[in-house]
């Protein structure tokens, strides 16, 4: 997975950070966004992944509670470092999953940011998957009415991915090289879009 951010902590380079996944191992979801972080890493941008393994560490979001965990802290202040956020989601029950709702749901904390509230004019890329194509519809919309809610620019590609025909591999591959594509897209229009964030900042 891309993880460029802790590897160069003090790079002056431009950030893409990848939200997505599920609990219990790597996933399809996980697999196509590593893919489309890659395409943004290959534009010149460093690249950090919160994947189910990290978002399951999140505590359920409360806007009452007076302190944040580290892995809370570390979650918010990588995305305030973000110049472009790409979002990937399993369509659970025609919507988005409650972990990565919860991940987004605790960026209420960047709220009150003077420079930059909530994802304010942010490119926001977004894949959806699941298990037939009937969910990957509304998981698209859900997302992209998230991102309005929170000030982002959903960019205009969305991928959508079929899990039932479209299988992922170990190496960061899949079986349809169509699929591929459309996720460097998403990775790629990210990184185009990234510079109109980055002159905001």
């Amino acid at each position: 997975m891309s993880d460029a951010l802790s590897a160069s902590p003090a790079s002056s380079q431009p950030l893409v950070v990848g939200i997505g996944g599920t609990i219990g191992g790597t996933s399809s979801t996980e697999r196509a966004l590593a893919i489309a972080l890659e395409a943004a890493g290959e534009e010149g941008f460093r690249t950090r992944l919160f994947g189910g393994a990290e978002m399951g560490r999140l505590p359920l979001y409360d806007p009452k509670a007076t302190t944040r965990t580290p892995e809370e802290r570390d979650f918010v202040d990588t995305v305030r470092q973000a110049s472009a956020l790409i979002i990937a989601s399993p369509g659970y029950h025609g919507s988005i999953s409650g972990v990565v709702k919860n991940a987004l749901d605790l960026l209420e904390e960047t709220a009150r940011d003077e420079v930059r509230p909530y994802l304010a004019d942010m490119p926001v890329g977004l894949i959806a998957t699941a298990y037939g194509w009937q969910a990957t519809g509304s998981t698209i919309a859900a997302l992209r009415s998230i991102v309005h809610a929170l000030r982002g620019w959903p960019t205009p590609f969305a991928a959508a991915v079929n899990s039932q025909v479209t299988k992922f591999d170990d190496e960061g591959g899949a079986n349809d090289p169509a699929v591929l594509e459309q996720l460097r897209m998403v990775g790629q229009q990210v990184a185009r879009f990234a510079p109109l964030a980055i002159q905001h900042g």
